[in-house]
């Protein structure tokens, strides 16, 4: 593939590294010079099954064949399928799907909004975190409490505010009688993979309740398998309001999700929102293969026991590594770069991501096994024995 050819024809706004990939298999893709490469970032999070898993690529081909889109204009057998799958697995009662994280989040943002306009209470406040990251388009980067994303698009919207992740006192000095949700990430994922404490967590979610302010959770990242359980909320003993969904949930093929108590669902009556292609025959059909198999016996066993046999692993090089099931961080000191390691290490034929300011990110399709982990981590050994 030429790349300079390529660049002349595509907008400049990804820093994209010089590879090109033809095939996957499992956990390996190949470029095209048929070099082999593990990896561990999964398309940052989204190929839960990794690549030409047998019966996600028997469901796509077959559902291609009869029908890939309708309008939502009229009843679609999988999107209610995959609705009823997050329904009896999760605290929620109603799904509105629509095909990214970024308008996953909108849609969280909208109907909360509606939920207090229908209830006739001049709420509207957002509060988020700093160092969270909830999607780019104009609302949710201004939710993205990361002054980087929001340069050079103001005026953003007005109503969010930003308190400090895992400290409660400063979320108590931001409510008043217009707060109308908190909006966090249970595991800060571009933040730089940062775990909520659970002890912040309790306080948060009780503060919400006695002030009767939503509660609402961005699994974006963090939900479908990720974690070791079908969504991290599921580690700390609440019940979200709302919960936003993507990435992994269509194991490759673009779907987003809300889900949301019946109550709070029942605010978006007809005209209020809408997703030309949310929900449709492809990416439902795609969506609960993966949900199948995830929730397939022992499957989320095997995701928590690789996860901390990775992070075992990882502790072994003698720097902080945290996270939860195969969301993985490892954090370097400034001396030693995290971009470098992760361009030394595609040279190497691992590909592993970063996130916040120094850290290395393992977010490895969910069927990784041990001997995939191993070779991960004998790569590591080698670039890191060279600083």
């Amino acid at each position: 593939m030429n790349f300079e050819e390529a660049d002349k024809y595509l907008f400049p706004n990804y820093a994209r590294l010089p590879y090109s990939f033809v095939k996957g298999e499992g956990c390996y893709l190949y470029d095209e010079d048929g070099k082999k490469y593990l990896d561990m970032l999964s398309g940052i999070a989204v190929n839960q099954l990794g690549y030409n898993h047998p019966k996600l690529t028997e469901n796509i081909c077959r559902q291609a064949k009869e029908i890939i889109h309708i309008s939502n204009l009229f009843y679609i057998k999988p999107q209610y399928e995959v609705a009823k799958i997050l329904v009896e697995n999760s605290c929620g009662d109603k799904v509105f799907f629509c095909n990214s994280g970024a308008e996953a989040n909108e849609a969280l943002i909208k109907l909360i909004r509606r939920y207090f306009y229908d209830k006739k209470e001049n709420r509207y406040e957002i509060i988020t975190f700093e160092g969270s990251f909830h999607g780019r388009t104009l609302a949710a980067i201004t939710a993205t409490a990361q002054p980087k994303y929001q340069e050079g698009f103001q005026p953003l919207p007005e109503g969010f505010k930003y308190a400090k992740f895992n400290d409660i006192d400063s979320v108590i000095q931001l409510i008043n009688d217009k707060t109308a949700a908190v909006l966090i990430e249970l595991i800060q994922g571009e933040g730089g993979v940062n775990p909520a404490d659970k002890e912040f967590i309790k306080k948060l979610y009780s503060l919400c309740r006695e002030n009767g302010i939503l509660f609402t959770v961005d699994e974006v990242q963090t939900g479908i398998g990720r974690t070791g359980k079908l969504f991290a909320y599921q580690h700390y003993d609440i019940e979200p309001d709302i919960i936003s969904l993507a990435k992994g949930l269509g194991g490759g093929v673009p779907i987003g999700a809300i889900i949301a108590k019946d109550e709070i669902a029942n605010s978006f009556v007809p005209g209020t929102h809408a997703s030309t292609f949310g929900g449709n025959y492809l990416a439902t059909a795609a969506a609960k293969v993966v949900l199948e198999e995830i929730l397939s016996d022992g499957f989320l066993d095997k995701v928590t026991e690789n996860g901390e046999y990775l992070k075992e692993r990882l502790k072994t090089f003698g720097y902080p590594v945290k996270g939860l099931g195969l969301m993985i961080g490892m954090d370097f000191p400034e001396e030693i770069s995290a971009k470098d390691i992760m361009k030394k290490a595609l040279e190497n034929g691992l590909i592993i991501g970063t996130a916040g300011k120094n850290t290395l990110r393992f977010v490895p399709p969910l069927i990784i096994q041990k001997d995939d982990i191993d070779l991960a981590v004998n790569i590591l050994e080698k670039i890191l024995g060279e600083k």
